[in-house]
């Protein structure tokens, strides 16, 4: 027989194989994916987990990694479990001995993602952000070296939160300094809330028995009628390319898949709905080596929206900031071009 793959996230394993047609990929909100495992629209045979040791009461976390895995796990067949004497134990996701059909225990260290290199314009679009950031509110970073850029330049900020997808290195250094408390997440407060987690064996420690921490499944952390109770919840997310009306693609350069929905719209929406809440897209102003803008009239021929022209409220790039709530589209339009790298905004007016 033949195994055919099929994604729910499109990243750099399987990004060749799904653009050539030999795998699938499901297009879901992350925040979706347990309800799918939950109602049987994806069958779960059997689910491969790591977990943590298990405690005198015979409980293992999920440790780096609640998202959907917990869900999996739960509606699986049959429940195979690595005990990976490495696996830090997290509070937020357990599962008892009792509910695995079969253990294989390890020793070995978990994958590490090294601090990424941040580059000028990165650094420009994370200041712009940083601007936007005020005292006591509440992130929810994504992935990638933007958001790392960002809490370079929260120095100065007082008292924020996390209740995110996410987070890594960079928001230990700012817990350490004390700029990161928690203190006024009116959801969790005094709490690290997240649904997965990468970085170096620093953060692992960090986060190992740490009852500041808690990982919660991905229909907790991402659903918008959790995240949009808090308040002042500030979203940071990427996008590939953005057209004059603000529609955003975070997942796709033209007809080819680069990545998925992720978390963006689920944050997106719950930032809407949160009382003083923003939401914020970055986007460097080109590609191709600056031959292309990502500021375009329309979005390149095949592209999908992730997100809406009418869930849109800050689109970023290292020549400023864009507010586009409450505009015409013609605003929006002038809004956006005056962000656009200079070589292209005459281009992008005659159009």
């Amino acid at each position: 027989g033949i195994f055919r793959h099929n994604s729910l996230f499109v990243s750099a394993g399987v990004r060749e194989a799904v653009n050539s047609g030999r795998a699938d990929i499901t297009p879901c909100f992350f925040s979706e994916i347990p309800r799918l495992f939950r109602d049987g629209l994806l069958p779960v045979d059997a689910a491969l987990v790591q977990l943590s040791p298990p405690d005198e009461h015979g409980y293992m976390s999920f440790g780096v990694s609640a998202d959907y895995t917990v869900q999996a796990a739960r509606s699986a067949k049959t429940v195979v479990a690595e005990v990976n004497k490495k696996m830090p134990r997290t509070y937020g996701s357990y599962i008892h001995v009792s509910e695995v059909d079969l253990i294989v225990e390890t020793d070995r260290d978990l994958p590490e993602i090294p601090l990424p290199v941040i580059t000028e314009v990165e650094e420009r679009i994370g200041e712009h952000i940083a601007s936007l950031v005020g005292d006591r509110v509440t992130l929810q970073l994504g992935i990638g070296a933007i958001p790392d850029a960002v809490l370079k330049f929260l120095g100065g900020k007082k008292d924020l939160g996390i209740h995110t997808e996410m987070f890594s290195d960079g928001v230990v250094d700012l817990y350490e300094r004390g700029i990161i408390t928690n203190r006024y997440n009116n959801l969790n407060p005094g709490k690290f809330v997240a649904t997965f987690l990468m970085g170096t064996r620093r953060l692992y420690d960090f986060v190992h028995n740490n009852p500041m921490v808690e990982m919660r499944s991905v229909d907790y952390t991402n659903h918008i009628l959790v995240a949009g109770k808090l308040e002042n919840l500030i979203s940071i997310n990427a996008a590939l390319e953005v057209d004059l009306y603000g529609q955003v693609t975070a997942e796709m350069i033209g007809a080819k898949q680069i990545s998925a929905v992720g978390g963006q719209v689920d944050f997106v929406r719950a930032a809407s709905i949160s009382p003083g809440g923003k939401s914020i897209i970055a986007c460097p102003s080109t590609g191709k080596g600056g031959s292309v803008s990502r500021i375009s009239r329309y979005l390149t021929a095949g592209a999908c929206v992730t997100t809406s022209r009418n869930d849109v409220h800050y689109i970023v790039t290292e020549y400023g900031i864009a507010d586009l709530r409450g505009k015409t589209t013609r605003q929006r339009a002038e809004a956006l071009i005056n962000i656009a790298h200079p070589d292209f905004r005459e281009q992008l007016r005659k159009t």
